[in-house]
C-alpha cells in the first residue's frame, strides 16, 4: 500500500471518473438553466443561460460570474448534456460544434487525459510533463485489446494497426501531424517502442526464464528492434533543433516503414525523409539553435578529436548565430556519447563516424570564410585563407583551386568557358549554399546508411506499418515556398482522411442496412490541390514555377504575374486586395486563407550551387566527400543563375534542361509516391496539439487550440459527421435510458431490442428524417439526443417533485404524531406535580419517604448475585494460571534436556574437527601438485593461442586476397558481356550497311582519303591530349610540392642542418623511386610487346579466315562504319581540344600565380629581414637555398618530362602500328556471314585470351603496388631501427636502476618483516599490561591519521581546483584579447554606420506612422469580414438544427398531452430506483462495518506481534548466554578469534533482522493508523527504546575494542615503514629520469659523431671482413638473448600463475564469506519465524551451534591460507632477485647488439656515400666493383632488417617483463592491504566476542531471575488455592446461616491482606474491604428481623 501511494497511479491519466459525470445535480442544473455556449475573447467560449430573446439578439447570463450580456443568435452554440462530459470519442457528442469539442478537450486535459478520439482521429495534447502511461505494464495492458475496450491512447492506435495487419493482411499507416512542439516525434517514438515490444522477433523464441542481465539475448536476439529504437537518437541529433516552441523540434518530415513477416515479427525497416530545413545550418532566429549535432560535437569531443577536426569554441563560428544556448535538463556532452553509442549499435564504422564529423566541422568552417570588397571594383577577395586551408584539409581539396572556384569561377558562355569575378554578396551566397548543400547531402547519406543497417533481406516482409511524422498545416503572417510545400502535403493528407471517412461511413450504413445518399467529401479538396499541382490547362503553382525557372530573364515578379494571369479566376485563388499588401497572392485551403510571399522562390526551386566547387568536392581526395557529391552533374550551376540576364543563356540552358530536376518536382514526386503508399494502406490518424507557447503543464490557450483543430482537420471531420447520422446508440442502451419517456409502449415480458426501440420511436413521434433504425443500433442526426435528454430530465424532475411531496407529507404526519404524544405526556406530568404538591405537607408521606431507603429487602438478591459472579471470575483466573504453570514447567524440562544433548554434540564436533584438519592438510598438498600441473598446461595453452592467432591473421589475409580476385572476376565478366552486346549491335549494323552499299560506292575513295587525314589528326590529338594530361598532372604535383616547400622554409630557418639532411634523403628516395618507375615501365613495355605478338598471331588467323570473302563488300561496310565513327570522334575531339586549351590556359595561369606567390614571399622575406645584419645574412642564405631548390625542381621536372616524352613517342608508334594492323584487319571482314560458325568459336577463344591478358595486367599492377609498399616498408624499418635502439638503451638503464632499488627494498622489507614478527611475539605477552595506558593514545592517533588523510584529500582537491582555475584564467585571457580586437573593429564599424542609421531612423518613423494608419484600416475591414464570415458559417451550420427545433416544438406539444398518462408509469419506476438506492446504502453500511472489524483485528494482530517480539528478545539473550558458555570452554586464541568473528556477523545480522521487523511493524501500523492512532504512538515508543538499547550495546563494544590497541599500533608502524619505502622508490624513479636525460644527451653526441664518421669512407673496404665477423658474433649473442628471454618468459609465467592462484584463494575466501553471510540471512529468517513456536527455536539453536563449528573450521582454513600466501610472497621476492640478475645479463647482451647495429648502420651509410661518389666520378671504370658493393649492400640491408626485427622482438620482451614486474608489485601491495584488512576484522571480532560474552552472562542472570519468579509464582498459587478453599468454606457457612437466620461472625484470620499474583497483576483484598462487606451483610440482618 505504501509503495502504491508513493508512485503515481497511471489509471488516473487513462480512465474517466464516471461517478462525477453521472451526477444528477449537474444534470438538473443543465436542464434548469438552458445552458449554451457564447464566444469569449479570454476563454474562447463561455457557458451562459438564455434569459430573453430580442429579435436577432439574445440576452444571456454568464454562468461564471452572473453578468448579463447581449449576444447575436448566430454566435450561440448548443451545449451537450452532462452525460457527454469528458467523452472519449467526440463523434458521440450530440451537439457537434467548435465550443463542445474545445470544452471536451479542455476538461479531459485538465483531468490529465491527453488522448481523445474524434471519429477516426486520435487527438493528443502535449502535457509538458512526464506521465506514467508509457511503461511496459501499460503496453501489456493494451496488448491484444480492441480500440473500444480501452481508453484512448497511442498504444491503442498502434495495437489496432498491428492487429488489422495480421488479421486482414493489409498494410497499415499511422499519420502523426501537428505544429512544432505538439509531440509528433514523441508519439512516433511511442509507436515504435510499442511495435518493437509487441512484435520483437526474439520474444517468441527465447525462454522467458532468462534473466534480463544475460548478455546473450541482447547480443543475438532482438538486435533489429534495438537498432530500430537507436535510429531515432541519430536522426534527432542531425535533424532536430531547439526552437522557441520546442526544445527538440524535428526540422524534417519522415516516413518510417517497419516490415513484418507472416508471423508478425519485425524483419526490417526503412526511413524516408522530406523537406529538411537546411537553412537552419547557416542562420537561426533569436533564442534558437541550429541542429543538435553541432553543439554535441563541440561539447563532447575529446582533445584528440578536436585537434583532428580543427574544432574551436562556440563563439568562434559565424553559423552559430546565438553562440551556445543550453537546453534545460539536457547535457550536450552526454547526448554526444549517446549518439556515438547509437551509431556503434547501428554498425557504423569508426572511419564513417570520423568522416561524418569532419563534414559537420567543415559546415561550421564554411561560415568563417570572410570576403572583402576590393577598393576600386565590386570584385570580392579573400584577405586571409587560414579558414579556407582548414576547410580544404577537412574536405580533401586544394586550397588554391577552391579559392579560385569561389572568387573567379569558370562559367560556360556558348561553347567557351569564361572566368567571371564574383562580388562579395555572390561569394557569401555561394559559401552559404555550399554549406547547406553539404549538410543536406550528409543527412541524406545518413538516412541511406541507417536504412542499409535496418534492411534485412534474409526474411521477406509480408506486410508493413508506416509511421508518418510530418509538420502540420502552417499559417504565418507571410508564408514562403516551404509553407506551400507543407500545406500542399496536408491538403493531400486531409483528402485521404475525408476519402477514408467516406468509405468507412458507407460500410457502416451498408452493414446496418440504412438508405443514405453517399457523398465523397474527399472531392471537396480537389480544386485546391489542382491549383497547386496541375501540370497544364491551366498550369498550377508548381508547374508555373518550374516553367519560370527555364526562362532566362524570369524573376519572382514575372512568376506572380503569370500565376495571376493563369489562375486569377480560380475559386481557391485570390489576388491581393490592395497594392500595398505584403502578400503576392492568397490560396484558400481547407484550414483557412493563407497569404504567400513569392520572394526568392525561383532560387529556392532551383537551389543553385557553385558547380566549380562542387566539381572539386566530387574529385576530393576524401572518398566520403567524393561519395556525397557523386551526383555533381545533377545540380544547377552558376551559369544558369548568373546567365539569366545574358542572351546566350537560353541556348546553353536548354542543353542542360534534362540534367536536373527542381526542388518542386522532386518534392511532388516523393509526395506522389508517399500518397500512393498511403492509399494502399489502412490509415490511422493522430493529430498532435500544442496547448500553449509557454511550455507550461496544465495550461490551455483556447484560441491556439481552436486554430490547430481547424488546421489539423478535426473540425473538418466534424463537419462531415454533421451531414450524416453522427450519434449511434445500441438498442439495449437506448431502451434502458429512454424507456422512461414511453412507459406503456413496451408490453411486459420478453421483446426483441429492435422491435422495442421501434415501438419507443413511434411513441416518441419523432420525424422519420431525424433517425434511422439499423440492424444493431439506432442512428440519430446531430442534436436529437440532446432533445431526448431534455425530455428525460423534465420527466425525472416531475417524478422527483412528486416523490419529494410524498416524503414531506410523511415526515409532517410523523412530526404531528410526535407532538400529540408530547402533549399527552405533559398532561401526565402536570397531574403528578399537582398530586405531589398536595402530599408534600402530609406527615405520613414524610415518614414513608424516610423509611423507604432503609429497607434492604429489595437489594439483598442483587448483592448475592454480584458475589456469585465475582466468585466465578476468580475461579476461572485460577484455572488459567494453573494451566500456564504446568505448560512452563514442561517446556523448561524440555529445554534442559536439549541443552544436555547439545553439549554432547559439541564434544563430538570437536573430535570431528581434528580429523577434518588432518584431511585439509592432505588436500592442500594435493592441491599444490595440481596447481603445478595446471601452470604447465596454461603455458602450453598460451603458446597454442599465439600460433592460432598467427594462423588467423594469415587466414584473414588470404580471404582479403580471394575477395579481391572475386571482384576482378566480376569486373572481367561485366566487360565480357559488354563485348558480346557490342558484337550483336555490330552485326545488326552490318546488315543495315549491306543495303546502303550500292549508294555509297562512289564516295568510298573520297572517304578513304579523309580517313587517313582524320587518323593523322587523331594521332596528333591523342598525343597532344596525353601531353596535356601529363603536363596538368605534373603541374599539380609541382604545385603541391612547392606549397610543401614554402611551408618547410620556415622550419629550415630554425634547423638548417636538419633540412639539408632531409633534402639529401629525399633526393636519394626520389632516385630510388625513379629507378623503380623505370623498371616498372620496362616491365610494362615487355608486356606490351607480348600483347603485340599475340595480337599479330590472332590477326594472321583472321586474315586467313577473311581472305576467302568478298573484299569489296567489306570495304564498303567498313567505310560506312568508319565515316560515322570518325564524324563522332571529330566532334568529340574538337570539344576535347577546346577543353584542353582552356585547361592549358588554366595551368599557365596557375604557374603565373605560383610565380607571383613566390615573388610575394620573397618581398615579404625582404621586408621582415631588413632589420638587422644577422637577419640579412639569413635572408641571403634562404635565397640561395630557394635558388638551389628551384634548380633541383627544374632538373627533376626536366627529367620527368623527358621520360614522359619517351613514353608518349612509344605510345604514338604503338598506336600507328595498331592503326595499320586495324586497316589490314578491316579489309578482310567481307566473308563474316559465310564463315559465321567458325568465327564464333574463334571469338570465344579470343574472349578467353582477353580475359587472361586482363588478369595478367591486373597481376602486374598488383605487383607494382606491392613493390611500392615494400619500398615504403624498408624506409619505415630503417627509421624504426634507429628509434628502437634509443628506446632499448633508455629502458635497459632504467630497468637496471629500478631492479637494483627494488631488490634492496625487498631485502630491507624481509629483514623488517622478520624483526616485526619477533617483536610481535614479544609484545603479545605485554599486551595486557600496557592496555589501559595505550587506550587514550591510540584514540588520538586514529583521529590524527583520519584527519591527515582528510587534509591530504583536501590538498589534492585544492591543487586540482587551482590547476583548473589557471586553465580557465588562461582561456579567459585569450577570450579577452579576442573580444578586445572584436570590440575595436566593432567601434570602427559603429562610427561608420552612425550617420547612416540616423537618416534611416527618420525614414523608419515616417513609414511606421503610415503603417499604423494602414494597419488600423485593415483591422477594421478584417473584423467586419470575419463577422460576416462567422454569420454565414453559423447560418450554414445551424440550418439543420433549426429544422430539428421545429420538429422538437411539435413533439413538445404532443408530449404535453401525453404527460398525464405517462406519470403513473414514471412514478413506479422511480419507486424501483429508490428501493435500489436503499439497497445500495445498506450494502455500503455493511461494508463500512466489515472494514471497522478488519481494523480492530489488525490492531489485535499488531499487539500479538509486539508481545511475540519481546518474548523472542528474551529467548535470544538466553541463547547468547548458552553460546558464550560453550565458546568460553575453548582456550585456543585463533579459534576464539574466528568464533568472535562468526558471532559478530550473526549478531549483526540479527540486529539487521530486528530493524527489518521494526520496519514491517511500522508499515502495518501505517496501514491501520486511521483507526488506531494510539497503537502508532506505542510502536514509536518501543522503537525508541530498542534504539537506546542498541546504542548502549555499541558503547559497550567501543569499551571492548580498546583491548587490542597495541596490535593497531604495530600495524601503524608497518604502514609508516611502507610509506618510507614508497618515498625511496619515488626518489629512485626521479634519479632514473635524470639518467634518461643524460642518455638522451649521449645519443645526441653519438649522432654528431656518426655524422663525422662519414669522412672515413676509404677505410671501409679493408674493414669489411672485420664487420662481417662482428655480425656473426652479434647473431650468436642474439640467439643467446632469445634463449634467455624465453627462460625469463617461462619464469614470469610461473610467477603469474602463482599470482593467479593467490587471487583464486582470495576469491575463494571471499566466496566463503559471502556463503556465510547468505547462511546468516537464512538463519535470521528462521529466527524471525521462531515466534510461532518454541520448538522451532530449539531447531534454530542446533543449527546455530553446528554453523559455529563450521565457521571455526573456515577461520582456521583462512589462517592457513594466509600462511601459504606469506610463503608464496617470499618465493616471489626470490624470483624477482633472479630476474634482476638475468635482466642485467640481457642488458649487457642488448648493449653489445646495439653497438654492432650502430656499426652496421654507419657501414651502410658510408657504403652508400661511397657508391654515389664512385657513380659521379668514374662510372665506366668501376662498374664491376659497384655491382659487387651493391650486392654486399643488399646483404647488409637484409641483415639490418633482420637485426631490426630481432631488436623489435627483444624490445617487446623487455616491455612484457616490465609490465609483469609492475603487476607483481601491484599484487604484492594488494596482498598487504588485504592482510591489514583481515587484522582489522580480527580486532573488531575480538571486541564483538567480548561484548557477546557479557550479553550471554546477562541472559543467564535473566534466566535465573525467571526461574526464581516461577518458583515464587508456584508458592503464591498454592497460597491462592488454600485461600480459595477457605473462602468457599466461608461462603457455604454463610449460606447455611442465612438460611437458618442465625448470627454471622467472621474469624480474625480474615483480617489483613491477601495477594494473588496473576501474570504480573495482583488481586488485593484489604481489611477495609472486608469490613465494608461485613457491614453490608450485618445491615441485612435487622431488615430480616423486621
Amino acid at each position: 500500500m505504501a509503495q502504491r501511494s508513493g508512485q503515481e497511479d497511471p489509471e488516473r491519466y487513462l480512465f474517466v471518473d464516471r461517478a462525477v459525470i453521472y451526477n444528477p445535480a449537474t444534470q438538473a442544473d443543465w436542464t434548469a438553466k438552458k445552458l449554451v455556449w457564447i464566444p469569449s475573447e479570454r476563454h474562447g467560449f463561455e457557458a451562459a443561460s438564455i434569459k430573453e430573446e430580442r429579435g436577432d439578439e439574445v440576452l444571456v447570463e454568464l454562468a461564471e460570474n452572473g453578468k448579463k450580456a447581449m449576444v447575436n443568435k448566430d454566435d450561440i452554440q448548443k451545449m451537450n448534456p452532462p452525460k457527454f462530459s469528458k467523452v472519449e470519442d467526440m463523434a458521440e457528442l450530440t451537439c457537434l460544434n467548435e465550443a463542445s469539442v474545445l470544452h471536451n478537450l479542455k476538461d479531459r486535459y485538465y483531468s490529465g487525459l491527453i488522448y481523445t478520439y474524434s471519429g477516426l482521429f486520435c487527438v493528443v495534447i502535449n502535457p509538458y510533463k512526464n506521465l506514467p502511461i508509457y511503461s511496459e505494464n501499460i503496453i501489456e495492458m493494451y496488448r491484444g485489446k480492441k480500440r473500444h475496450e480501452m481508453p484512448p491512447h497511442i498504444y491503442a492506435i498502434s495495437e489496432s494497426a498491428y492487429r488489422c495487419m495480421l488479421q486482414d493482411r493489409e498494410d497499415q499507416s499511422i499519420l502523426c501531424t501537428g505544429e512544432s512542439g505538439a509531440g509528433k516525434t514523441e508519439n512516433t517514438k511511442k509507436v515504435i517502442q510499442y511495435l518493437a515490444h509487441v512484435a520483437s522477433s526474439h520474444k517468441g523464441r527465447k525462454d522467458h526464464n532468462i534473466p534480463p542481465e544475460s548478455p546473450k539475448p541482447v547480443k543475438h536476439q532482438g538486435e533489429l528492434e534495438r537498432q530500430l529504437l537507436q535510429a531515432n537518437p541519430i536522426l534527432e541529433s542531425f535533424g532536430n533543433a531547439k526552437t522557441v516552441k520546442n526544445d527538440n523540434s524535428s526540422r524534417f518530415g519522415k516516413f518510417i516503414r517497419i516490415n513484418f513477416d507472416v508471423t508478425g515479427y519485425i524483419v526490417g525497416a526503412n526511413i524516408e525523409t522530406y523537406l529538411l530545413e537546411k537553412s537552419r545550418a547557416v542562420r537561426q532566429a533569436k533564442d534558437e539553435r541550429t541542429f543538435h549535432i553541432f553543439y554535441q560535437l563541440l561539447s563532447g569531443a575529446g582533445e584528440h578529436l578536436k585537434s583532428d577536426l580543427l574544432l574551436e569554441g562556440f563563439n568562434n563560428y559565424r553559423f552559430l548565430s546565438n553562440g551556445y544556448i543550453p537546453i534545460p535538463g539536457q547535457q550536450d556532452k552526454d547526448n554526444f556519447q549517446e549518439t556515438m553509442e547509437a551509431m556503434h549499435i547501428m554498425g557504423f564504422s569508426h572511419e564513417e563516424i570520423l568522416s561524418m564529423l569532419k563534414v559537420v566541422s567543415s559546415v561550421l568552417q564554411f561560415g568563417n570564410i570572410s570576403f572583402k570588397k576590393e577598393r576600386n571594383t565590386d570584385q570580392a577577395s579573400m584577405p586571409e585563407n587560414t579558414v579556407a586551408q582548414k576547410l580544404c584539409h577537412l574536405l580533401g581539396m586544394n586550397v588554391m583551386e577552391f579559392t579560385r572556384a569561389i572568387l573567379t569561377p569558370r562559367i560556360k558562355v556558348g561553347r567557351d568557358y569564361v572566368q567571371k569575378a564574383q562580388t562579395k554578396e555572390q561569394a557569401d551566397f555561394a559559401v552559404e549554399a555550399l554549406a547547406k548543400a553539404t549538410y543536406e547531402r550528409l543527412f541524406r547519406w545518413l538516412v541511406h546508411r541507417i536504412n542499409k543497417a535496418l534492411d534485412r533481406t534474409k526474411r521477406q516482409g509480408a506486410s508493413f506499418i508506416g509511421i508518418l511524422d510530418i509538420a502540420g498545416f502552417e499559417i504565418f503572417e507571410l508564408n514562403s515556398f516551404e509553407q506551400l510545400c507543407i500545406n500542399y502535403t496536408n491538403e493531400k493528407l486531409q483528402q485521404l482522411f475525408n476519402h477514408t471517412m467516406f468509405i468507412l461511413e458507407q460500410e457502416e450504413y451498408q452493414r446496418e442496412g440504412i438508405e443514405w445518399n453517399f457523398i465523397d467529401f474527399g472531392l471537396d479538396l480537389q480544386p485546391c490541390i489542382d491549383l497547386i499541382e496541375r501540370p497544364a490547362n491551366p498550369p498550377g503553382v508548381l508547374a508555373l514555377l518550374d516553367e519560370e525557372c527555364w526562362f532566362p530573364k524570369a524573376t519572382d515578379k514575372t512568376f506572380v504575374e503569370k500565376l495571376v494571369q493563369e489562375q486569377g479566376t480560380h475559386s481557391k485563388f485570390q489576388k491581393p486586395r490592395q497594392l500595398k499588401d505584403k502578400a503576392d497572392f492568397c490560396i484558400i485551403h481547407y484550414a483557412g486563407k493563407v497569404d504567400y510571399k513569392a520572394d526568392e522562390w525561383l532560387m529556392k526551386n532551383m537551389d543553385p550551387l557553385n558547380d566549380n566547387v562542387a566539381t572539386l568536392l566530387h574529385q576530393s581526395s576524401d572518398k566520403f566527400v567524393a561519395e556525397l557529391w557523386k551526383d555533381v552533374d545533377r545540380i544547377v550551376g552558376l551559369d544558369q543563375v548568373t546567365g539569366m540576364t545574358e542572351t546566350a543563356f537560353g541556348s546553353a540552358y536548354k542543353t542542360k534542361k534534362g540534367m536536373f530536376r527542381t526542388v518542386g518536382q522532386l518534392y511532388k514526386e516523393s509526395l506522389t509516391k508517399l500518397m500512393a503508399t498511403l492509399r494502399n494502406t489502412n490509415p490511422n490518424f493522430v493529430r498532435c496539439i500544442i496547448p500553449n507557447h509557454e511550455k507550461r503543464a496544465g495550461k490551455l490557450d483556447p484560441h491556439l487550440v481552436l486554430d490547430q483543430l481547424r488546421c489539423n482537420g478535426v473540425l473538418e471531420g466534424i463537419r462531415i459527421c454533421r451531414q450524416g447520422f453522427p450519434n449511434r446508440i445500441v438498442f439495449q442502451e437506448f431502451r434502458q435510458r429512454y424507456e422512461i419517456l414511453t412507459p406503456n409502449a413496451i408490453p411486459k415480458g420478453f421483446m426483441d431490442g429492435k422491435q422495442a426501440c421501434e415501438r419507443m420511436i413511434r411513441a416518441l413521434e419523432l420525424d422519420p428524417n431525424l433517425y434511422r433504425i439499423g440492424q444493431s443500433k439506432i442512428f440519430f442526426r446531430a442534436g436529437v439526443l440532446a432533445h431526448l435528454e431534455e425530455e428525460r430530465d423534465l420527466k425525472i424532475t416531475d417524478i422527483i417533485i412528486f416523490f419529494q411531496a410524498v416524503c414531506r407529507g410523511y415526515l409532517a404526519r410523523k412530526a404531528f404524531a410526535k407532538k400529540q404524544q408530547q402533549l399527552s405526556a405533559l398532561k401526565v406530568l402536570q397531574r403528578n406535580c399537582a398530586a405531589y404538591l398536595k402530599l408534600r405537607h402530609w406527615q405520613w408521606w414524610r415518614v414513608f419517604t424516610k423509611v423507604k431507603p432503609l429497607l434492604q429487602v429489595t437489594r439483598q438478591e442483587e448483592e448475592l448475585q454480584a458475589k456469585d459472579e465475582e466468585l466465578l471470575k476468580v475461579k476461572e483466573k485460577q484455572t488459567k494460571v494453573e494451566a500456564e504453570l504446568e505448560e512452563m514447567e514442561r517446556k523448561h524440562q524440555q529445554i534442559v534436556e536439549e541443552k544436555n544433548i547439545l553439549a554432547e554434540q559439541l564434544q563430538a564436533e570437536t573430535e570431528l574437527f581434528a580429523e577434518a584438519e588432518e584431511m585439509r592438510a592432505r588436500l592442500a598438498a594435493k592441491k599444490q601438485e595440481l596447481e603445478e600441473i595446471l601452470h604447465d598446461l596454461e603455458s602450453r595453452v598460451e603458446e597454442e593461442e599465439e600460433r592460432n592467432q598467427v594462423l588467423q591473421n594469415e587466414k584473414k589475409k588470404m580471404q582479403a586476397h580471394i575477395q579481391d580476385l572475386e571482384e576482378q572476376l566480376d569486373e572481367e565478366e561485366g566487360a565480357r558481356q559488354k563485348l558480346q552486346l557490342e558484337k550483336v549491335t555490330a552485326e545488326a549494323k552490318i546488315k543495315k550497311m549491306e543495303e546502303e552499299i550500292l549508294l555509297l560506292e562512289d564516295q568510298n575513295s573520297k572517304f578513304l582519303k579523309e580517313k587517313k587525314l582524320t587518323e593523322d589528326r587523331i594521332a596528333e590529338c591523342t598525343s597532344q591530349l596525353a601531353e596535356e594530361e601529363e603536363k596538368a598532372k605534373n603541374l599539380a604535383k609541382l604545385k603541391n610540392k612547392q606549397e610543401m616547400m614554402i611551408t618547410d622554409l620556415e622550419e629550415r630557418l630554425k634547423k638548417e642542418e636538419k633540412t639539408r639532411q632531409e633534402l639529401e634523403k629525399a633526393k636519394r628516395k626520389l632516385d630510388g623511386e625513379t629507378t623503380d618507375l623505370q623498371d616498372q615501365i620496362a616491365e610494362l613495355q615487355a608486356q606490351i610487346e607480348e600483347l603485340k605478338i599475340q595480337l599479330a598471331k590472332k590477326e594472321e588467323e583472321l586474315q586467313a579466315a577473311l581472305a576467302r570473302g568478298d573484299e569489296e563488300a567489306v570495304q564498303k561496310n567498313n567505310a560506312l562504319k568508319l565515316i560515322r565513327e570518325l564524324q563522332a570522334q571529330i566532334a568529340e575531339l574538337q570539344e576535347d581540344l577546346e577543353s584542353e586549351k582552356a585547361s592549358r590556359n588554366k595551368a599557365e595561369k596557375q604557374k603565373r600565380d605560383l610565380s607571383e606567390e613566390l615573388e610575394a614571399l620573397k618581398t615579404e622575406l625582404e621586408d621582415t629581414l631588413d632589420t638587422t645584419a644577422a637577419q640579412q645574412e639569413l635572408r641571403t642564405k634562404r635565397e640561395q637555398e630557394v635558388a638551389e631548390l628551384k634548380k633541383a625542381i627544374e632538373e627533376e621536372t626536366k627529367n620527368h618530362e623527358a621520360q614522359i616524352q619517351e613514353i608518349r613517342q612509344r605510345h604514338a608508334t604503338a598506336l600507328e602500328e595498331l592503326s595499320e594492323q586495324l586497316e589490314q584487319a578491316k579489309r578482310f571482314k567481307a566473308n563474316l556471314e559465310k564463315n559465321k560458325q567458325g568465327l564464333e568459336t574463334d571469338n570465344k577463344e579470343l574472349a578467353c585470351e582477353v580475359k587472361v591478358l586482363q588478369q595478367v595486367k591486373a597481376e602486374s599492377e598488383h605487383k607494382r603496388k606491392k613493390l611500392d609498399a615494400q619500398v615504403q616498408e624498408l624506409h619505415a624499418k630503417v627509421s624504426e631501427g634507429e628509434r628502437i635502439r634509443a628506446e632499448l638503451a633508455e629502458k635497459a638503464n632504467k630497468l637496471q636502476n629500478e631492479l637494483d632499488n627494488v631488490s634492496s627494498l625487498l631485502e630491507e622489507a624481509e629483514k623488517k618483516g622478520i624483526k616485526v614478527a619477533k617483536d610481535a611475539a614479544g609484545l603479545e605477552s605485554q599486551l595486557q599490561d600496557t592496555q589501559e595506558l595505550l587506550q587514550e593514545e591510540t584514540r588520538q592517533k586514529l583521529n590524527l591519521s583520519s584527519r591527515i588523510r582528510q587534509l591530504e584529500e583536501e590538498k589534492n582537491n585544492l591543487q586540482e581546483q587551482q590547476e583548473e582555475e589557471e586553465e580557465a584564467r588562461k582561456n579567459l585571457e585569450k577570450q579577452m584579447l579576442a573580444l578586445q580586437s572584436q570590440l575595436a573593429d566593432a567601434k570602427k564599424k559603429v562610427d561608420d554606420d552612425m550617420g547612416t542609421i540616423e537618416g534611416l531612423e527618420e525614414n523608419k518613423k515616417k513609414l511606421l506612422k503610415d503603417m499604423e494608419a494602414l494597419s488600423q484600416r485593415l483591422e477594421e475591414k478584417a473584423m467586419a469580414y470575419d463577422k460576416l464570415e462567422k454569420t454565414k458559417n453559423r447560418l450554414q451550420q445551424e440550418l439543420d438544427d433549426l429544422i430539428v427545433d421545429l420538429d422538437h416544438q411539435r413533439q413538445i406539444v404532443s408530449n404535453l398531452e401525453k404527460k398525464q398518462k405517462k406519470f403513473d408509469q414514471m412514478l413506479a419506476e422511480e419507486k424501483n430506483i429508490s428501493a435500489r438506492y436503499a439497497e445500495e446504502r445498506d450494502r455500503a453500511e455493511a461494508e463500512a462495518r466489515e472494514k471497522e472489524t478488519k481494523a480492530l483485528s489488525l490492531a489485535r494482530a499488531l499487539e500479538e506481534a509486539l508481545e511475540a517480539k519481546e518474548e523472542f528478545e528474551r529467548q535470544n539473550k538466553q541463547l547468547r548466554a548458552d553460546m558464550e558458555d560453550l565458546m568460553s570452554s575453548k582456550d585456543d586464541v585463533g579459534k576464539n578469534v574466528h568464533e568472535l568473528e562468526k558471532s559478530k556477523r550473526t549478531l549483526e545480522q540479527q540486529v539487521e533482522e530486528m530493524r527489518t521487523q521494526l520496519e514491517e511493524l511500522e508499515d502495518e501500523l501505517q496501514a491501520t493508523e486511521d483507526a488506531k492512532l494510539r497503537l502508532e504512538v506505542n510502536m514509536q515508543a518501543m522503537k525508541a527504546q530498542f534504539e537506546r538499547d542498541l546504542q548502549a550495546r555499541d558503547e559497550q563494544n567501543e569499551e571492548k575494542k580498546r583491548m587490542l590497541v597495541k596490535q593497531v599500533r604495530e600495524l601503524e608502524t608497518e604502514l609508516e615503514d611502507e610509506r618510507k619505502q614508497k618515498a625511496l622508490a619515488v626518489a629512485s624513479k626521479k634519479k632514473m629520469e635524470m639518467d634518461l636525460k643524460d642518455l638522451e644527451a649521449q645519443i645526441e653526441a653519438a649522432n654528431k659523431a656518426r655524422d663525422e664518421a662519414i669522412k672515413q669512407l676509404r677505410k671501409l673496404q679493408a674493414q669489411m671482413k672485420d664487420y662481417q665477423r662482428e655480425l656473426e658474433e652479434a647473431r650468436a649473442s642474439r640467439d643467446e638473448i632469445f634463449a634467455q628471454s624465453k627462460e625469463n618468459e617461462k619464469k614470469l609465467k610461473g610467477l603469474e600463475a602463482e599470482i593467479l592462484q593467490l587471487q583464486e584463494d582470495l576469491a575463494a575466501s571471499e566466496r566463503a564469506r559471502r556463503h556465510a553471510e547468505q547462511e546468516r540471512d537464512e538463519l535470521a529468517d528462521e529466527i524471525a519465524n521462531s515466534a510461532a513456536g518454541k520448538s522451532a527455536l530449539l531447531d534454530e539453536k542446533r543449527r546455530l551451534e553446528a554453523r559455529i563449528a563450521q565457521l571455526e573450521e573456515e577461520l582456521e582454513e583462512e589462517q592457513s591460507n594466509m600462511e601459504l600466501l606469506n610463503d608464496r610472497f617470499r618465493k616471489t621476492t626470490l624470483q624477482v632477485d633472479t630476474l634482476n640478475s638475468e635482466l642485467a645479463g640481457e642488458r649487457s647482451a642488448a648493449q653489445k647488439s646495439e653497438n654492432a647495429r650502430q656499426q652496421l648502420e654507419r657501414q651502410n651509410k658510408e657504403l652508400k656515400a661511397k657508391l654515389q661518389e664512385l657513380e659521379g666520378s668514374v662510372k665506366s671504370k668501376f662498374k664491376a666493383t659497384i655491382s659487387a658493393l651493391e650486392a654486399k649492400i643488399g646483404q647488409l640491408e637484409e641483415q639490418l632488417e633482420q637485426e631490426a626485427k630481432e631488436r623489435a622482438a627483444a624490445n617487446k620482451l623487455v616491455r612484457r617483463t616490465e609490465k609483469k614486474l609492475k603487476e607483481v608489485f601491484m599484487q604484492v601491495e594488494d596482498e598487504r592491504r588485504h592482510a591489514d584488512q583481515y587484522k582489522e576484522q580480527m580486532e573488531k571480532a575480538n571486541a564483538r566476542m567480548k561484548q557477546l560474552k557479557r550479553q550471554l552472562e546477562e541472559a543467564e542472570e535473566e534466566a535465573t531471575r525467571v526461574n526464581a519468579s516461577r518458583r515464587k509464582l508456584q508458592r503464591e498459587l498454592d497460597d491462592a488455592t488454600e485461600a480459595n478453599e477457605g473462602l468457599s468454606r466461608e461462603v457455604s457457612t454463610l449460606k447455611n446461616r442465612l438460611r437458618r437466620g442465625g448470627p454471622i461472625t467472621f474469624p480474625s484470620s480474615r483480617s489483613g491482606r491477601r495477594q494473588l499474583h496473576i501474570e504480573g497483576a495482583s488481586l488485593e483484598l484489604s481489611d477495609d474491604d472486608a469490613e465494608s462487606k461485613g457491614s453490608d451483610i450485618n445491615e441485612t440482618q435487622p431488615a430480616q428481623t423486621e
